[in-house]
């Protein structure tokens, strides 16, 4: 955090096939070690398998996981006389995508099918009709913050 000025937001260019914003920032997170090509084609993927097997515009569906998957409270601890409270707090809209996004991005590499691009269509398409591995973390971060309301009043 600088302490002189606010350091501005970099804009990040659309992707090239769709021309969508949130889908090159959501190629970014997938990314790993630079590759982008790698990543891109994945995300493609993905959404070509999304595609044909539900019919359904790839990008709404993609939209539509995102909306579900962002959470609106989450909790962060803070030490109060020798004890740390998990207080909860709400959730900047910068970070509710970005959340929303490492959690899609986690939820589909631990799911079981064959390659990267089913995993993450069908990832996407259950985050899409609420269920999957995004939304169960959701649901717990969401749990979390209900269990510990008690300590609202330690908010910074």
């Amino acid at each position: 955090m600088p302490r002189r000025r606010e350091v501005p937001k970099r804009e990040i260019l659309p992707d090239p096939k769709f021309s969508n914003v949130e889908l090159a920032k959501f190629v970014n997170v997938l990314m790993t070690r630079g590759k982008k090509a790698v990543a891109e084609r994945i995300v493609y993927g993905a959404l070509e398998a999304i595609k044909s097997k539900s019919g359904k515009d790839p990008l709404e569906v993609f939209s539509l996981a995102v909306q579900n998957v962002k959470p609106v409270v989450e909790v962060k601890s803070r030490r109060v006389g020798g004890a740390n409270y998990q207080v909860p707090v709400e959730v900047r809209p910068v970070r509710r995508v970005a959340l929303a996004m490492r959690w899609l991005r986690d939820a589909a590499r631990k799911r079981a099918e064959k390659s990267m691009d089913a995993r993450l269509a069908s990832e996407l398409a259950e985050a899409a009709e609420g269920r999957g591995g995004a939304m169960k973390k959701r649901e717990e971060v969401h749990r979390m913050a209900e269990a510990n309301k008690a300590f609202a009043h330690y908010r910074f």
